[in-house]
């Protein structure tokens, strides 16, 4: 009986899609198709990248693909956490329509039929995914060509080899990216989803961030500032639900004293410059097989992270540095006028599927609630958001959930199961550091029912 639900999956997946005729499969294959590497890391803020102007992060690559590419400086996730953050990637809907809250619930077999691995696949593309998985239910061997992914967190090292040169799950996962990669043809399109378990802390461990030993020596030089809101201050301006939240437990194990925060932080990039490496490799071997030039790769990461930020660690509140995300985009096909540029339109992970299907030339299915960012990449003029919902409500004695808003301008937050409601309402651009919560100030009325209006608006247009 377990294996059920996949099963039904299987037969979803072959029998064929209404939306997706097989006439537009056809016509669609007419014409040479690019590759697409996906490539989501976890826990990876905005700014721990070079590109994104931070001057101790060692990312060349990375940087070297958006000097060539596109980034996106305004890239948010609709729910920072890491199930429902890839299920909102994989369907590009808000976390209300796919209803993914927690890690044990899977994809119907109906919605991943849906999937843009599947539906490329179906149009004949070579389809591999690597490394985490991050949904609940069996795993989807049978719906890739190459499936070497894996549940759960997994470990950065095997039992009894924690910290030991050549035993690391980012160089192990990059073997099986090559081995993928090395199976391709020119004559075939692929999709390769590489999913990385770094920059994620080993949860319940003591030793937090674990980067693979050939890292140890980069920033031994180096003082990491500590973050302007990283005070006691900071943290005693929260409320007391939030003080007691799961944020700060985790904070007393990675940052509570300057040892501890200079550690943290540094193992933390030394595992994005893992990954950086990974990008590299990936680079040279597209060029060896002379695929290079037909080839996207999208560069992004499934939720934030807080260093230390109101005295807090892990993400799931809409804070900034939670729900904020890199964004980098390569596509060697643009003309050099698109090359090197930075666009500031609020793009989200529920655009990354739609924006998937568009460059391979697939319908958009019709429940996909993100927009393809096709048309941003190319700079053609179009009409785009200025808002979006935010929602987190996986269940957890100390992580509340939050509802919100948040405007080119404006932010508010609702923290949903606190009685009386708690709300806060920032003005990000005279408050970028969210240090003055507005909701209480009688001059800010007007503009907190404006808000709360859009909250009420936003979370029936999303289901």
């Amino acid at each position: 009986m377990e294996r059920q639900p996949w099963l039904l999956m299987v037969a979803a997946v072959v029998g064929t899609c209404s939306w997706f005729p097989r006439a537009a499969w056809s016509a669609a294959l007419g014409e040479r198709k690019p590759n697409i590497i996906l490539i989501i890391t976890d826990d990876q803020r905005w700014d721990a990248l070079g590109c994104m102007g931070n001057p101790i992060v060692h990312t060349p690559n990375i940087d070297r693909l958006a000097a060539r590419g596109a980034v996106f400086t305004n890239m948010f996730c609709t729910t920072s956490i890491c199930a429902t953050s890839r299920a909102s990637f994989l369907t590009g809907q808000y976390a209300r329509r796919h209803g993914i809250h927690d890690f044990r619930t899977p994809l119907r077999p109906e919605q991943f039929a849906r999937t843009f691995p599947v539906v490329l696949r179906k149009m004949g593309y070579r389809t591999g995914m690597v490394g985490k998985w991050g949904l609940g239910g069996r795993l989807p061997k049978d719906a890739y060509d190459e499936f070497y992914g894996f549940s759960g967190q997994g470990r950065y090292f095997p039992k009894g080899k924690k910290g030991q040169p050549g035993e690391h799950l980012t160089e192990k996962l990059a073997a099986n990216v090559m081995k993928f990669l090395d199976g391709c043809s020119p004559d075939q399109p692929f999709l390769l989803q590489y999913s990385t378990k770094a920059a994620h802390c080993q949860d319940g461990d003591p030793w937090p961030f674990q980067p693979d030993p050939r890292y140890n020596h980069l920033f031994t030089n180096v003082t990491i500032p500590l973050p302007r809101t990283a005070t006691d201050m900071h943290f005693r301006a929260l409320p007391e639900f939030l003080q007691k939240s799961e944020g700060r437990a985790r904070w007393k194990t990675r940052f509570a004293t300057p040892e501890m925060f200079q550690k943290s932080v540094k193992d933390y990039y030394r595992l994005i410059a893992g990954i950086d490496d990974v990008v590299g490799r990936i680079m040279t071997k597209l060029e060896e097989k002379g695929v290079a030039d037909n080839t996207v790769i999208l560069y992004t990461s499934d939720n934030g992270f807080f260093l230390g930020e109101h005295g807090l660690a892990g993400k799931w509140f809409m804070f900034e540095e939670s729900i904020r995300l890199p964004l980098v985009i390569f596509d060697p096909r643009l003309p050099a006028n698109r090359r090197g540029v930075r666009i500031p339109q609020m793009a989200l992970n529920i655009d990354i599927a739609p924006t998937i299907f568009d460059l391979a030339g697939a319908p958009i299915p019709d429940d996909v609630q993100g927009k393809s960012l096709q048309p941003l990449l190319r700079g053609e003029p179009v009409s785009w958001r200025t808002e979006f919902f935010y929602e987190h409500l996986f269940k957890h004695p100390r992580i509340p959930p939050t509802e919100g808003v948040r405007t080119e301008r404006w932010k508010y937050t609702r923290y949903i199961s606190i009685d009386p409601v708690y709300e806060d309402l920032f003005d990000l651009e005279r408050d970028p550091f969210e240090e003055d919560n507005l909701a209480s100030d009688s001059r800010y009325a007007d503009k907190l029912n404006e808000m709360r209006s859009k909250w009420k608006s936003w979370r029936e247009k999303v289901r």
